[in-house]
């Protein structure tokens, strides 16, 4: 994703990870790069040109694996060959651990003060580590009599649907109409407003359901025009807060 951002600004960089860790040099980026060869080599389990497994032991150190002490990396999980003055750059896959060395007379890496260019990387690597979340996603339909209270013959309505003439949302949030007969949809919860499911001893669970069309098409579709009325023409405001209510804010897919 990066090697592009690194190509010229320091010689190899290795990405330590728990389930592959990266060689910039060997890997197929690097290789299109030109990136010259460094000697760098990983005692792990070899899977493609650069990448390694079962580098370290997993954990809650860098990259997911044991590792903590920054020294301990070189000294248990790489091989130095190359000269005098070698500029590498370890991270992490989420850039939460970072280091940048330089090898000595001895070919001991030297922790040194990391270029601003490469902190810049190691920061964009970070924006680039979403959250991960968990949700629920709830799946209904709506059933023959609830689109029969949009318009008197409620087929039209899944027709409509189908067409892309009618946009489905539930308690104001996107959803997914699954394919096939009828309007069977899938929203993810956290998008819904607070409160938007109810119960029905059926039993049943109840979830809002929107269809938001224009005029003319709603006309066209058999809808019951003679309860049709402009927002402007609700003079209660709690009647109107509930019309126009929406989502609370929520992580978006």
């Amino acid at each position: 994703m990066f090697a592009k951002q690194w190509h010229g600004k320091v010689d190899e960089v290795v990405v330590v990870d728990d389930h592959i860790t990266g060689v910039l040099s060997e890997h197929q980026a690097g290789k299109l790069l030109d990136i010259p060869d460094t000697g760098i080599k990983m005692k792990g389990r070899r899977s493609t040109p650069g990448r390694y497994f079962q580098v370290a032991e997993p954990g809650t150190g860098w990259g997911g694996t044991k590792i903590s002490i920054r020294c301990r990396f070189w000294g248990h999980s790489i091989r130095k060959r190359r000269g005098q003055g070698l500029r590498m750059l370890m991270v992490s896959t989420t850039g939460e651990h970072a280091a940048y060395f330089e090898l000595d007379e001895a070919l001991k890496p030297i922790e040194k003060e990391m270029p601003a260019d490469l902190k810049f990387s190691v920061e964009r690597i970070k924006e680039n580590c979403e959250p991960a979340l968990c949700t629920v996603l709830f799946m209904g339909g709506a059933g023959g009599s609830l689109r029969s209270g949009v318009t008197e013959n409620p087929v039209r309505l899944t027709r409509s649907v189908k067409d892309a003439l009618t946009r489905v949302t539930s308690g104001g949030a996107p959803v997914y109409v699954w394919p096939g007969g009828g309007i069977t949809f899938m929203v993810d919860v956290t998008r819904l407003p607070a409160g938007a499911f109810g119960y029905v001893p059926t039993p049943a669970l109840v979830a809002p359901i929107e269809f938001t069309l224009k005029l003319s098409d709603y006309a066209a579709l058999g809808g019951h025009m003679d309860h049709v009325r402009p927002l402007a023409s609700l003079k209660d405001s709690a009647e109107i807060r509930q019309m126009t209510q929406q989502p609370a804010p929520g992580p978006r897919a």
